[in-house]
């Protein structure tokens, strides 16, 4: 098969993100805004072209002071870097339908290699026709790699924020007219 655009269809989509709290518990947040472009045979997406973004401003933790502390220059610095982005470099296939995707993530206006694993979950045809294919990917990046180094000291030893954030993306993208 060959290369074929598909336009991520963001109602059937999420990117959602998890990060240790008082190092007890897991705090979940997402992103409500984003985007791809993708251009892949998804039977074989060794030779895809995949770039993503993602707007900061857009976290959703379901707190809002926690939120806006997160778009401040603290974290994400919003008014600064308004989006992070990932463009794919390398795509291994690893196995049937499971690939390490690694590509070049800008964060803060820091960039780094990041992998992410991607399973390729399926295809098929919605009941209007329209042809659609379904992924995950999992991994995980060091904040402070991107300079969100804020944290503060727990009276019982450790910090209130870890610096390993666990991210998982559900995607569902549309053949491209």
């Amino acid at each position: 098969m060959t290369k074929t655009k598909w336009a991520l269809d963001t109602a059937h989509s999420s990117v959602d993100f998890s990060v240790r709290h008082m190092m007890i518990a897991n705090v979940k947040g997402s992103f409500n805004n984003f985007n791809a472009t993708i251009e892949a045979d998804p039977t074989d997406l060794t030779n895809a072209t995949i770039e993503f973004s993602i707007e900061t401003g857009s976290v959703d933790t379901r707190n809002q002071d926690r939120d806006g502390h997160l778009v401040s220059a603290d974290f994400f610095d919003v008014e600064n870097h308004p989006t992070m982005n990932f463009l794919a470099t390398k795509i291994e296939k690893t196995d049937e339908g499971e690939y390490n995707v690694t590509g070049d993530l800008t964060l803060r206006g820091v960039t780094k290699p990041e992998t992410f694993v991607v399973t390729f979950e399926g295809q098929g045809k919605d009941p209007w026709g329209n042809e659609k294919v379904g992924f995950s990917a999992s991994g995980s990046i060091n904040r402070s790699d991107y300079g969100l180094v804020w944290n503060a000291a727990l009276e019982t030893g450790g910090v209130l924020v870890g610096d390993k954030v666990k991210i998982n993306l559900q995607i569902q993208a549309a053949k491209a007219e």
